[in-house]
């Protein structure tokens, strides 16, 4: 688990922009940015998000008294970014369209993403904010396979690779758009953040699609899952590692993966929910598809593309960066598995006997 550098707490008052406080990451940056006595502005599309952001944040157990603000502000468009802006000392940029079920076009994901990741830097840059922290994703590094299936920040997903599902490759042009800003401009700073798959405690209604996987296994919604091997990173880790990026000036212009140990399976997933939640184990996944039956299944399925992507490979996947630059110190991939089983049981989003 992290533990907060001394340089990393606010000399001042400094108010921090959010965007996608609606989602895992966003709700718990929100909730540690208030704890941690920031004032907190967040940006909803429209004023009935609200209630949604200050549900979460008593989930969490957080009192944001008068330190939270909103501003609405939509991806989509300019308006009302500056005002969002104003008076705005760090930027946490983590929102971006995350499909509940493949889109029906690339466009769908592509244009939104890049084009919002863009406008944002572009406002903020109007307003002098001397850097914005981007939520990337593993997405844009590691998904066209290397012989020795070891990735660093140093690589980069193609977005041509054969067989890429449209999430990866807007995750992929949205951070090279990014970054292809911020060096044109050379005034703003730009730092990434990209995580593995992200678990740990759920504040909102609905699961992540992350959470919502481990919610599907504890209720015996999935009883077979395809190979496929990923990271794992908590949600409380890679906002730990945002702050860290927010605050330190070696972070400037850097990218840093989020992943808290060696890559595991579902099927592996789901032995450490059988072990640590026996009462669900009978409910638990049994099957395992072979590479040939995923990459088979996918032709039909697009929810298996993602594994058949990877076509069973175990990629070896660096935190080393974030390590020694940042001195970020992630959860153990068990703790962070049973975190989010746990939360889910406690708030009764999976029914599956506690």
């Amino acid at each position: 688990m992290s533990t907060p550098h001394p340089d990393d707490a606010p000399r001042e008052p400094a108010t921090v922009l959010v965007t996608g406080a609606t989602g895992l990451v966003g709700g718990h940056s929100v909730a540690r940015l208030l704890r941690e006595g920031y004032r907190t502005r967040v940006t909803v599309r429209e004023p009935g998000q609200r209630a949604a952001v200050l549900a979460a944040l008593h989930r969490a157990g957080v009192e944001p008294a008068d330190r939270l603000e909103f501003a609405v502000a939509d991806l989509g468009s300019d308006g009302g970014w500056g005002r969002a802006l104003d008076g705005v000392g760090h930027v946490l940029h983590h929102a971006s369209p995350f499909p509940v079920r493949p889109p029906e076009t690339e466009d769908e994901l592509v244009r939104p993403a890049r084009e919002g990741a863009l406008r944002v830097l572009a406002a903020a840059r109007e307003a002098g904010v001397p850097r914005v922290v981007m939520t990337s994703s593993y997405a844009a590094i590691g998904y066209t396979l290397k012989p020795d299936d070891r990735y660093s920040e140093t690589d980069w997903t193609d977005p041509d690779t054969e067989g890429l599902p449209a999430y990866h490759r807007s995750k992929v042009l949205a951070e090279r758009a990014a970054w292809d800003f911020a060096d044109a401009q050379g005034d703003i700073e730009l730092v990434v953040v990209n995580p593995t798959g992200i678990f740990g405690p759920q504040l909102g209604d609905r699961p992540s699609g992350s959470v919502g996987l481990v919610a599907s296994m504890l209720t015996g919604r999935l009883p077979v899952v395809p190979v496929m091997y990923f990271g794992v990173v908590d949600v409380r880790d890679v906002v730990d590692l945002h702050l860290r990026a927010m605050l330190r000036p070696e972070a400037a212009g850097e990218r840093f993966i989020a992943v808290g140990g060696p890559s595991i399976s579902f099927f592996g997933m789901a032995e450490i929910l059988r072990r640590n939640f026996p009462a669900a184990a009978d409910l638990l996944p049994a099957t395992e598809l072979t590479v040939e039956q995923v990459i088979e299944g996918a032709r039909t399925d697009p929810a298996l593309r993602d594994a058949a992507a990877l076509r069973g490979r175990i990629p070896v996947i660096s935190n080393e960066k974030a390590r020694s630059v940042l001195g970020w110190r992630p959860r153990d991939v068990t703790e962070t598995i049973v975190a989010t089983a746990d939360s889910l049981l406690r708030s009764g989003l999976s029914p599956a006997p506690a």
